[in-house]
């Protein structure tokens, strides 16, 4: 049954699409679906589903990735890649062009394939020959016969050169070109030169382009995650002499698995610090792959395998003792922190980190440990200059609240001094010693205009009489003018 896709333009069901059979019966796109169903009753008639359509077209683009890191999507229903450099590896243009249509052809789809030095002669060769390959030179003669859609203009822009009687490429490339532009606009002539090789067109990759980059193509399809494993022990080996030449390590790598069928696993772990060791490299895809083992579906298996380089950074030699060993006390941390993230996730290991902000639950954030600023050697002191003074940070406790909590104090020694005793939930402690006041005011510079500013505090280190040290403040001052002052428990010591 001839097979046709429907979707909504102004108001009404018109064609998006459709397959041979349909375009044998004459039906075209952008015709009505009541008309389509008047002239043939038994076709069949489906709603366009966008964002499945476009899926499938990012799925695809995906998996041409195996041909070239220059991948762009055209449109609704075209891709573009940038081969150049590339051919060589599957044997040449033709070669390499046989072997995209075969293999998508074998996945289940119908495909038009062009080739050329140009994008836009690559695009008219795709959309209005089907098979073909454009020598450089021969675009002009491509172009020629072709109708205007072949130079990607607007419709409204087409419809005006038809309407002055030019129908053909040929046509627009003989007329004078100053009165084109006056006309029809600029955007005319540019595509004209872009797709001629006048202008340099860009292909904008959707992706990033690794800075390295290893695969293999096997010959037997994989499907263990042991011989992936294996596979990505060689694949870091083979990165580690081109991080050695650059004086660089990894700090995120991906191991992509293109399917038989077409379907590709993009698989990403990060690192705390630089790294090139194919062991280590080796531990963590480990533990991303025994996390991701049942989301993984390896069908009928793997028979393409890259690790890239997704981003770099200097790799910083160590000093080793007289074992000859490097001596780096937080490496071995480093490693279990990714482990652990490369298994659970980025958020499973965070790091505290000072902020600059002297009020005492802003003063500390988490960030996740690969994030976390890295703990630099000390700076050597010099023979001639004074040794640096050492500033010492008040005393916090070990265990700060998220949020205060409030607490009863009846009574104080003086208006301003610490508290004699104090109710905290629900209990009553008696203070044997007191240390304070530290005074902290606002941070008024963060404040919003017309905005009330915040009290000041006094804390005082507490200890009750059995021996329990508590951090607590008073919020506000004695005075008459003002709310009587409350206090807050905000930390215990120990």
């Amino acid at each position: 049954m001839p097979l046709v896709i429907s979707h909504r333009d102004s108001n009404a069901q018109r064609i998006a699409a459709l397959d041979e059979r349909a375009e044998a019966l004459k039906l075209k796109r952008g015709m009505g679906i009541a008309d389509a169903r008047a002239m043939h009753p038994t076709i069949d008639v489906v709603e366009a589903d966008t964002e499945a359509d476009r899926r499938l077209l990012e799925g695809l683009a995906d998996w041409c990735d195996r041909y070239t890191p220059l991948v762009a999507i055209d449109g609704e229903d075209g891709l573009f890649l940038d081969v150049t450099g590339c051919t060589h590896l599957f044997g040449g243009e033709r070669a390499m062009q046989e072997e995209i249509l075969t293999r998508f052809f074998q996945q289940g789809f119908d495909v038009r394939a062009g080739l050329a030095s140009t994008p836009g002669a690559a695009w008219a060769a795709a959309r209005f020959h089907g098979d073909r390959i454009v020598a450089d030179g021969e675009e002009e003669a491509l172009l020629a016969p072709l109708p205007l859609s072949a130079l990607r203009i607007a419709p409204q822009t087409r419809v005006s050169l038809e309407s002055v009687g030019l129908r053909t490429a040929g046509a627009v490339m003989a007329a004078p070109r100053a009165p084109l532009a006056r006309r029809f606009g600029a955007t005319l002539l540019l595509r004209l030169d872009q797709a001629l090789g006048r202008l340099d067109e860009a292909v904008s990759p959707r992706l990033p382009v690794a800075p390295l980059s290893v695969e293999r193509h096997l010959a037997e399809p994989i499907m263990l995650t042991d011989e992936i494993e294996r596979l990505v022990s060689r694949l870091a080996t083979a990165l580690k002499s081109d991080l050695e030449r650059r004086g660089e390590g990894a700090r995120v790598l991906a191991l992509f698995l293109f399917r038989v069928d077409g379907a590709v696993s993009r698989i990403a772990v990060g690192t705390s610090r630089p790294m090139r060791e194919p062991q280590l490299i080796k531990r963590l895809f480990h533990e991303r792959l025994a996390a991701l083992e049942q989301s993984i579906d390896a069908g009928f298996g793997f028979d393409l395998v890259r690790l890239s380089v997704l981003s770099v950074a200097a790799f910083d030699m160590l000093q080793g003792d007289l074992t000859g060993e490097e001596t780096d006390d937080d490496a071995d941390i480093a490693l279990f922190a990714d482990r652990i993230r490369a298994r659970l996730g980025e958020a499973a290991v965070l790091k505290p980190i000072v902020v600059e902000s002297h009020l005492p639950e802003r003063a500390v954030t988490t960030v996740p440990f690969s994030e976390a600023p890295q703990r630099r050697a000390p700076a050597r002191q010099s023979d001639r200059g004074a040794p640096p003074m050492t500033i010492y940070p008040p005393e916090r406790p070990v265990r700060l609240f998220r949020s205060p909590e409030p607490i009863e104090v009846p009574a104080t020694e003086i208006p301003e001094g610490p508290p004699m005793n104090f109710r905290w939930r629900r209990a009553l402690y008696r203070v044997a010693r007191a240390e304070g006041p530290e005074r902290i005011a606002a941070e008024w510079w963060r404040q919003a205009p017309g905005e009330e500013e915040a009290p000041t505090r006094d804390y005082y280190r507490i200890e009750d009489s059995d021996g329990r040290r508590y951090w607590l403040y008073r919020q506000g001052l004695y005075d008459a003018a003002q709310a009587a002052p409350r206090w807050f428990m905000h930390g215990v010591f120990a």
